[in-house]
């Protein structure tokens, strides 16, 4: 079990919803906290409630669409000489579109933000991976990312790929613990943010979003699951039977999966 307190946490996507409850958690359990994300309002509002934990935190505003802003990241992190104990990869944007209509821009996009990004992050830090004790990565993808959902593409492949990197990562490396947090439905604000097939923003709340877990229950869940080095954690409600179904009974996953709301 880890004991968090006086280290260093790294969160990107920590502006707002999961990334957000999960960087107070880590601050109200004594981590030191390092907040990247889009806006750097928000993410100095998220700061300011760390802060009041007694902990240190810092704010590095970083659009992770673009590389040159995660090699101003990296520097900040050099420069300060951060040795990061747990990385949170959070970052990460959603889709309402049809596979077929969807511009090849956005599928690239939603890559680029989700996958590759961390991917880039994680090894322009590998030196300093490599040369700590033991680091804990802990990468947000989705239930949607253990199989394919209408509207979801570009969505769900970027959260397969994720399992495919970080568990080989885990494999390699005996000081690195990967732990995949699988969240269903959370009640957060991503379905505003995600993409339509011209790349504009969905601006909407889908219904089941507005329904689901609380996401500071999801938080606690998810750093607990981190603490106990968990491979993989399962967040969420009544959606995550369709894990089970998909794994078990797949012929019948498909005839749900049509019927399920995608919005």
């Amino acid at each position: 079990m880890i004991n968090f307190k006086d280290k260093t946490i790294l969160i990107t996507g920590a502006g707002s919803g999961i990334g957000e409850a999960i960087t107070c958690r880590f601050a109200e359990l004594g981590a030191n906290v390092i907040l990247t994300g889009l806006d750097l309002e928000s993410l100095d509002k998220v700061k300011n409630t760390c802060e009041r934990f007694g902990v240190k935190a810092y704010s590095c505003e970083c659009d992770f669409s673009n590389y040159k802003n995660i090699d101003k990241l990296v520097a900040f992190i050099k420069e300060n000489n951060f040795v990061i104990d747990v990385f949170v990869l959070n970052a990460g944007i959603s889709q309402r579109a049809f596979a077929l209509e969807t511009d090849f821009s956005v599928d690239k996009k939603i890559m680029d933000i989700n996958f590759f990004s961390s991917v880039y992050l994680i090894k322009s830090l590998s030196e300093s991976i490599k040369a700590t004790e033991h680091v804990s990565i802990a990468v947000t993808t989705s239930i949607s990312g253990l199989f394919g959902f209408p509207l979801r593409s570009a969505y769900c492949a970027s959260k397969h790929a994720l399992f495919g990197f970080y568990e080989s990562l885990d494999l390699e490396n005996d000081n690195i613990d990967v732990t995949f947090l699988i969240p269903g439905r959370i009640n957060t604000q991503i379905s505003k943010s995600a993409m339509l097939a011209s790349g504009e923003r969905y601006d909407k709340m889908d219904k089941g979003q507005a329904t689901g877990m609380d996401v500071n229950k999801c938080a606690k869940i998810a750093v607990k699951a981190i603490a106990k080095r968990k491979h993989r954690k399962l967040i969420g409600n009544s959606e995550l039977l369709m894990v089970y179904i998909h794994k078990y009974i797949p012929a019948l996953y498909y005839k749900l999966a049509k019927k399920i709301s995608s919005t």
